[in-house]
């Protein structure tokens, strides 16, 4: 497993978060825990794809020149405050990704609750990173990353259908 392609564009977030008290997007949780998939819609739901475009733009607005995006209002996963949103790639992986405003345990509790299985591969500490990996199907991987601190207020995660293991 190699987050640590992740985690050159993950740091830069994870002092980048705000606050956000909101509703839980459905929409939002499933592309984040691989249920849905923009990767899959490109080729086989174009109709589908262009909906969810439609509707990410009117929620979301682009983080200066980076690939992140910022709620226009408040939104939650999982009851977590939704920080930033990454729709395409982080560094060498490609999926969709989500920041909260929630520490690591808690994130991971909120996503095995959600998911019904423990997320159980991870790496240890490197490069002021830690981070975890559940392979939920052939190229479909939810993967957390957070800054090595027990302070650390912010966890990234999302589905990755591709990324250098």
């Amino acid at each position: 497993m190699k987050l640590l392609a992740l985690a050159a564009g993950a740091a830069l977030l994870l002092g980048a978060a705000v606050p956000a008290v909101a509703g839980n997007n459905p929409g939002i949780e499933r592309l984040a825990t691989c249920q849905d998939s923009w990767f899959e819609w490109k080729s086989g739901s174009p109709a589908q794809l262009t909906a969810f475009i439609d509707r990410f733009q009117s929620e979301y607005a682009r983080h200066g020149n980076s690939a992140f995006f910022d709620p226009k209002s408040p939104q939650t996963v999982f009851g977590l405050p939704v920080a930033q949103v990454a729709p395409d790639s982080i560094g060498m992986g490609v999926g969709f990704s989500v920041l909260v405003n929630a520490p690591f345990e808690k994130t991971r509790a909120a996503l095995e609750k959600r998911l019904g299985k423990p997320i159980r591969k991870c790496e240890p500490p490197s490069d002021n990173m830690r981070g975890c990996e559940l392979e939920i199907g052939p190229k479909k991987t939810i993967l957390m990353l957070t800054e090595d601190n027990p302070k650390a207020t912010t966890t990234l995660f999302g589905c990755y259908y591709f990324y250098e293991k």
